[in-house]
């Protein structure tokens, strides 16, 4: 079907019905909803229609909806946005990153859709193509798999909390925290706190741990601090207590803690922390007497017996900072492209000698 003829059918619909919905209405005429997402983007620029979250009405039919919704008296706002949130989870690190991220867009006349990918990458693109057929202006997407695909998207797109993977990401907007700088700030605090022989135990599988380690190594250069194993990086990998590959290296920790070769460690991620820190005690290790402990996420490490000093990444300030270059990025399509890394802070609490 001819441009113009599905123009046609869209109108008439909605002078029929009122409304329509773009993943309905493209299977009746059996095209993508990319092609009727774009159709109704074409009629909107013409003033024709008032484009909404997953499909479009008459501008006069929506007018009269946005009124009813707000205050009558006031004067109609402009059109609402419609943000998509791509996650990999709910339940740790990423809520900060969605409420500062919901906050920003309702400030800004904008409404955010969240879908969580469960770490799937086919999911994940699943998600987006769904969204992007049911109408959103724009997406932020933390990737649980290759970005490249995304630069070919119909809508901005802004990745959270991953690096940029090459040059060949120049063409989309980056907001992620700088856990560089996160651990080697953990690094310092240590080293000031008089602490000179420090290990980094952290789980290798996240997307964050090459960062944490490169800011781990270089921390430990620039100060001069003494790198007390063979290998002061242990790496748990996606295992946990119980298995060889976890208990291995957490055993070999424990054992130079307890000889003296180690005064300090960072532990990534807070739950691998509090594990440490009951294995010691039941050593009757005392932290921070014996061993300082900094731990790296805070999500739950100011809740340990001893509350545990911890690198917090600005999670909410990441979430609300997306919504706002992608909000610039959707309303200047041409402007330069940003990457922002927004840095973590230190909270210093019992397990360092806070």
């Amino acid at each position: 079907m001819h441009a113009e003829h599905r123009h046609q059918a869209i109108l008439r619909r909605l002078r029929e019905e009122g409304s329509l919905r773009v993943s309905d209405f493209a299977a009746e005429l059996g095209v993508s909803p990319v092609t009727i997402r774009r159709d109704v983007e074409v009629l909107a620029d013409r003033g024709l229609v008032a484009r909404v979250h997953g499909g479009a009405m008459l501008p006069e039919t929506w007018a009269e909806t946005a009124r009813t919704d707000a205050d009558p008296a006031a004067p109609a706002r402009g059109r609402e946005r419609v943000i998509g949130l791509i996650v990999p989870s709910a339940d740790y690190y990423y809520p900060e990153v969605i409420k500062g991220a919901r906050e920003a867009a309702a400030a800004r006349n904008a409404r955010l859709v969240l879908d969580i990918s469960g770490y799937d990458a086919d999911e994940e693109r699943a998600q987006a193509e769904r969204m992007i057929g049911d109408g959103v202006d724009g997406l932020l997407v933390v990737p649980s798999g290759p970005r490249g695909w995304y630069e070919h998207l119909p809508v901005p797109v802004v990745i959270v909390e991953r690096r940029p993977e090459s040059d060949e990401m120049a063409g989309l907007d980056h907001v992620v925290s700088d856990h560089v700088h996160g651990a080697r700030l953990a690094v310092r605090h240590l080293a000031e706190a008089g602490r000179t022989r420090l290990a980094l135990l952290v789980r290798g599988t996240s997307p964050t741990a090459q960062w944490i380690i490169e800011g781990f190594e270089a921390g430990v250069r620039t100060t001069g601090l003494e790198a007390p194993l063979p290998a002061s990086v242990l790496d748990t990998g996606d295992a946990g207590p119980g298995s060889p590959e976890y208990d291995d290296p957490v055993e070999e920790l424990l054992d130079a803690v307890a000889d003296g070769s180690v005064d300090a460690v960072i532990a990534h991620p807070d739950n691998h922390a509090l594990a440490l820190l009951r294995r010691l005690r039941a050593r009757s290790v005392q932290v921070p007497g014996d061993v300082a402990i900094v731990a790296y996420d805070d999500e739950v490490a100011g809740l340990a017996d001893i509350p545990l000093s911890a690198i917090a990444p600005a999670k909410h300030e990441v979430g609300a900072s997306a919504v706002e270059l992608l909000v610039r990025r959707i309303q200047q399509p041409d402007a330069p492209r940003h990457r922002l890394f927004v840095l973590p802070r230190l909270r210093v609490r019992s397990s360092s000698g806070g």
